[in-house]
């Protein structure tokens, strides 16, 4: 007799559903940034609070933050591609969460626990799959085999870091003192 108390249908359900959720988050969250939808600001918007945040190009880092956001959460919520999608969007969620990381942890300080949650949930999924009901299943896991797994999860950490190091070298770039040079020093020829 096993000491497991949950059926299989009822993990299946409870996973589609935290899938499906999840997803759904992503997609209106990604959709604020693309399309201005839920009061969100757009591209244009999102562009200057990218560019103020030290992403650059900002246009293109607001469409891969919306992509992240929206095209993985549609991903995720079908059960397509599932350690893609995971992998897009955690790592769009992971860089968000370092950018609210000096807010502290709490999501009503400003802090990382939003972005955060929802990044371990994408990583969750791409490890381990999307489940029995999805198109992943559907397709014979053609887009969802182990050792795709395993590329998404370590793929993770090293697309995360190279966006915060990008970032962190375009706000010291914007904070470095202005050259101090004289026309003679810096190669012209025009008198000072």
């Amino acid at each position: 007799m096993s000491n497991e108390n949950v059926t299989p249908a009822a993990t299946t359900a409870a996973r589609t559903l935290f899938r499906a959720a999840l997803g759904g988050v992503l997609v209106a969250h990604g959709s604020q940034k693309l399309f201005g939808w839920f009061g969100g600001g757009g591209i244009e918007e999102t562009s200057k609070g990218m560019d103020a945040m030290g992403f650059r190009p900002a246009k293109t880092s607001a469409m891969l933050a919306g992509l992240g956001e929206a095209g993985a959460g549609l991903a995720l919520a079908l059960g397509f591609a599932t350690p893609a999608a995971g992998a897009a969007a955690a790592t769009t969620m992971g860089v968000a969460a370092s950018v609210h990381a000096p807010n502290g942890f709490f999501a009503m300080d400003g802090g990382l626990e939003y972005p955060a949650v929802l990044g371990l949930a994408a990583t969750s999924f791409a490890i381990g799959g999307p489940g029995r009901v999805s198109l992943d299943a559907l397709t014979g896991h053609v887009l969802d085999r182990p050792w795709m797994r395993a590329v998404a999860v370590t793929a993770i950490p090293v697309a995360i870091g190279i966006q915060i190091y990008r970032r962190r070298q375009a706000l010291a770039a914007d904070h470095a003192p202005a050259s101090s040079a004289t026309p003679a020093e810096d190669g012209s020829s025009q008198p000072a």
